[in-house]
Formats: C-alpha cells, sequence, structure tokens
C-alpha cells in the first residue's frame, strides 16, 4: 500500500484543519504542565517551630526563649523539631529565674514538638504539610509524594501507547483528561495524607498518559513538514505556558485546596475539544476502519477548501490490507534481537535520565535564593527559548549530536556549581550526581542511529535493519547511501513520525517531560 503521506498529500501541510488540529492538541496539554509541577506549591514546606501551648504558664522572657537555636547557613535559627521540656521551664519561670542569666540554656532537657507546629504564613496560608504537620519526624513524607506521583508517572508510561493502540488515540486522549482532572478535583476532599498520595498516582498516570498520546495523534494527522513544530514549538511550549501559568495562580490563591481547584478549571475546559478533534485516520486504517479514516480525510479536505478525489483508497490496495496473517507484536519484542534491544534500552536510558535532570532542577527552582514564585515562573520561562532553538537545530542538524551536544553543556554546567562557594556539601551532592548523569546519556547519545533526512522505520522488520554508527560495515554504509538517494523522503521533518508496532507505539525525538 503506499504511503500514507502519499495518499493524502492533496490536503496540503497547513491548511484550517491543520492549524485546528496543531492548536487544539497543543492547548491540551496546558493542563499537564500545571499537575506536572503543582507539588513545588502544594507540598510547599513553611517556615515551623514548636508550639508552645498558651496555656502555659511562662513568662514572657521564658516564652521567647522556650525554642533552642541550631546553626543554618551560618546562623543562628530557632529549632524546627525541639524545644526545651516544657515543665522545666515553667517551674523556672515560676521560682522568677532568668533565662541565659540565672539558667544556662545549653544545658536544659529538650523534648519533641509534643503540642504539635506554629507554621509561618508569610508565604503560604496553608500546604499539605501545614495540613497534616508532614515536618520532623514524619518529614519524610513530602519527598515521597512526589516520587509516588511519578510512580504513576511511570505506570501511565507503560500503558498509554498500549490502550491506545487498542482502544484508539482519540477515546484514551480523553479518557486520561478526564483522569487526570477528576482525580485532581478529588484530592481536594482528601481526609489525610494518604488520600492525597493515592489519588497523586493516579494523576500522575492520567497526566503523562495525556500527554503521550496527543503527541502521537498529532503527529499521526498531521503532514511531514509540521511534525517537528508540533513537537517542539507546539506540545513542548503549551506545556511551558502551563508550568508558566502555574506559580500565577499560586501567588494569588495560597491555600492549597483552593489552588488545587484552580488547577482543575482548564482540564474541564478542554473536555468540549472532544467534538472538534477527530480520531486518527493512521489507526482507523491500522484497524481496518477504511470507511472512517476517508470520512475524516475528507472531512478535511472540505476545511481546507480543496476538492477530495473520488476514492482515496485504491481498492486493491485495501485489499492488501485485508489480507490475513498479518502477526501481532507486543512491546516485549523491542527486545526480541540484539540490535533493536541495544536501542530501546539506549532510548529508555537517554529518557530516563533526561528527565531525572529536567525534574529535578525543575522541582527544586523555588528553593533557590529569592522569591519561590518567581523562580519557578523563570524556571519555565526558559524553557521557551530553549524549544525555539530546538526546532531551528533540528531542522538542520543530526540528531544525536544535537542532543549529545546539549546534554554535555547541561550536564557540565551541573558538575560546575560545586566550586560555587558555600553550602554544605549535602546540598551539592544532586547537582553532582545529576551532572555525571547528563554527561553519561550525552556520550550514550553518540552511539544511536542518525535519523536526520532519513526515512524512519515503521515495522520491527526494517527496525531490525537500523544499526547506530559503530556497528556498520562499509558494505551497510554504501547501502545506507544508495537508499538515501533512491528515498522519495528526505525531509527533515520526518524525525517526529511515530514507529507503530502492532500494540507498541514508540516515539521519537519528542521533548521529554
Amino acid at each position: 500500500m503506499r504511503d500514507y503521506d502519499e495518499v493524502t498529500t492533496f490536503l496540503g501541510e497547513w491548511g484550517p484543519f491543520q492549524r485546528l488540529i496543531f492548536f487544539l492538541l497543543s492547548a491540551s496539554i496546558i493542563p499537564n504542565g500545571f499537575n506536572g509541577m503543582s507539588v513545588v506549591f502544594l507540598a510547599a514546606v513553611p517556615e515551623h517551630r514548636c508550639r508552645v501551648p498558651d496555656t502555659a504558664n511562662l513568662s514572657r522572657a521564658w516564652r521567647n526563649h522556650s525554642i533552642p537555636l541550631r546553626l543554618l547557613d551560618g546562623r543562628e535559627v530557632p529549632h524546627s523539631c525541639r524545644r526545651y521540656r516544657l515543665a522545666a521551664i515553667a517551674n523556672f519561670s515560676a521560682l522568677g529565674l532568668e533565662p541565659g542569666r540565672d539558667v544556662d540554656l545549653e544545658q536544659l532537657e529538650q523534648e519533641s514538638c509534643v503540642d504539635g507546629w506554629e507554621f509561618s504564613q508569610d508565604i503560604y496560608l496553608s500546604t499539605i504539610v501545614t495540613e497534616w504537620s508532614l515536618v520532623c519526624e514524619d518529614d519524610w513524607k513530602t519527598p515521597l509524594t512526589s516520587s509516588l506521583f511519578f510512580v504513576g508517572v511511570l505506570l501511565g508510561s507503560f500503558v498509554s501507547g498500549q490502550l491506545s493502540d487498542r482502544f484508539g488515540r482519540k477515546s484514551i486522549l480523553f479518557a486520561t483528561m478526564a483522569v487526570q482532572t477528576g482525580f485532581s478535583f478529588l484530592q481536594i476532599f482528601s481526609i489525610n495524607w494518604e488520600m492525597f498520595t493515592v489519588l497523586f498516582v493516579i494523576v500522575g498516570m492520567g497526566q503523562i498518559s495525556n500527554y503521550v498520546v496527543a503527541f502521537i495523534l498529532g503527529t499521526e494527522i498531521l503532514g511531514k513538514s509540521v511534525r517537528i513544530i508540533f513537537s517542539t514549538l507546539g506540545v513542548c511550549t503549551f506545556f511551558a505556558v502551563g508550568y508558566m501559568l502555574l506559580p500565577l495562580f499560586a501567588y494569588f490563591i495560597r491555600d492549597w485546596r483552593m489552588l488545587l481547584l484552580a488547577l482543575t478549571v482548564p482540564g474541564v475546559l478542554c473536555l468540549p475539544l472532544w467534538w472538534f478533534i477527530p480520531e486518527s485516520p493512521r489507526w482507523l486504517i491500522s484497524q481496518r476502519r477504511f470507511s472512517e479514516a476517508e470520512s475524516i480525510i475528507q472531512k478535511a479536505a472540505k476545511m481546507n477548501n480543496i476538492a477530495a478525489p473520488r476514492v482515496i483508497f485504491d481498492p486493491m490496495e485495501l485489499q492488501e490490507l485485508k489480507l490475513p496473517g498479518q502477526q501481532k507484536v507486543l512491546i516485549l519484542d523491542l527486545f526480541r534481537t540484539r540490535n533493536i534491544a541495544t536501542i530501546t534500552i539506549m532510548s529508555l536510558l537517554l529518557w530516563m535520565l533526561t528527565s531525572v535532570g529536567y525534574f529535578a532542577l525543575s522541582l527544586n527552582a523555588p528553593n533557590l535564593h529569592g522569591d519561590a514564585y518567581l523562580n519557578c515562573f523563570l524556571s519555565a520561562l526558559i524553557e521557551v527559548p530553549a524549544y525555539i532553538t530546538a526546532w531551528l537545530l533540528l531542522r538542520k542538524l543530526p540528531r544525536r549530536y544535537i542532543i549529545a551536544g546539549v546534554l554535555f553543556l547541561g550536564g557540565g554546567v551541573l558538575l560546575l556549581i560545586q566550586f560555587v562557594p558555600a553550602g554544605a556539601y549535602n546540598r551539592v551532592l544532586p547537582y553532582i550526581v545529576m551532572g555525571s548523569l547528563t554527561v553519561f546519556i550525552g556520550i550514550i547519545t553518540l552511539f544511536f542511529p542518525e535519523s536526520f533526512g532519513m526515512t524512519l522505520p515503521e515495522t520491527l522488520e526494517q527496525m531490525e535493519k537500523v544499526k547506530g554508527f559503530i556497528i556498520k560495515n562499509a558494505h551497510e554504509q554504501s547501502n545506507e547511501e544508495l537508499q538515501r538517494v533512491k528515498s522519495r523522503r528526505v525531509q527533515s521533518a520526518r524525525a517526529s513520525v511515530p514507529m507503530h508496532l502492532g500494540n507498541t507505539t514508540i516515539l521519537t525525538h519528542g521533548c521529554v517531560h
């Protein structure tokens, strides 16, 4: 059968239909920027100290000295998790003794915050930390909240492609939108940390599934010359827009429940897009639903004010697709041969380690010196020129050298942070780890097969012939050159086409979120 792009050439590349799909699918990504980073403000840890009950019989002097001091970043601050034993200082107060003059504070017995904590409201009115006192002995729950969200992201990454292959791109796109929005709304009514976290795992599953399926649907509907723009200036930039809006919402809404309510509104607004976004004709063809695919193409031609051919799919081609005996391909087939397994493992490492660096830096932005809201906004804003740069580079240069170059640059900068004076060593260590991992995966990237100006494989059989540059011999290289000359599809935008492997979908050259 002819290539789908060849069949639909008459539609053009950038008509009203393509523009509509481009902007609607990109807009559907905005809530992902909210949910992916919302934990930064939902689980923020305000300054806190042990509560001293108002009923405690203490003089003003003893109340002011009821919390021991500790050294933090070269200055003395009140301890967050300890106080002087209340019974002892109440007795000293009753005897009329003065702290520091009559009593050596360093010799006093201390106790934990048995009466709870007092949280500063200078920045946050409430967070899940202040709601359920996730500090001191329970401070491990705060980072675990973020970790479990990304467990949901991991689970969603495994199932989203499988589900969209089975039930369709459009159905799963909107189902995962509903999951992401609906379970975010349910989090508002959480009665404890456990309930909030379980719901957050499900939100993470919906968040990544929505992102992946929208990416697939766009690359399958849009033409070759638009796919790189969609995967950079479209999907990724609109994610950054959602990320930029997060600190703006959080600045004006400083109660975590009300903030979460506000963040669910954009997701609700995306649901009516069901009536404007079509199913993927490519997927319909793979399911042998030819009449539905042809109907969508006819509507696209009408929207573009183009006369469609009377017969879009040749009957002989359809008969060829209807032949029995096509074997189902599973995700385990990605490890069936040494060549495909090598590329699969390198791809997994690239995505995972790049994600470690991206999310670690993004989630840490509010902890940097200065205003937390401004830091978060600038962290999102800087992504926009980065995506524009990526789009320009992807049009002209080989992919693996672009990826390796930026990873070396980013990893090198992270490694240099340790030479910035100040801070404790444990604050530098995460940057050393992230920098080392980023440089490592940059080296691995150099061993990927190049895709710039090449026709990408769409089956496992074609994929088996693709090899990295280190394992090519002279005969293979000459054959590749011959194929490159003969190929009719040498436009660089082809680098964004998804490969369909039966029940498995692999994204190539998307942005990492």
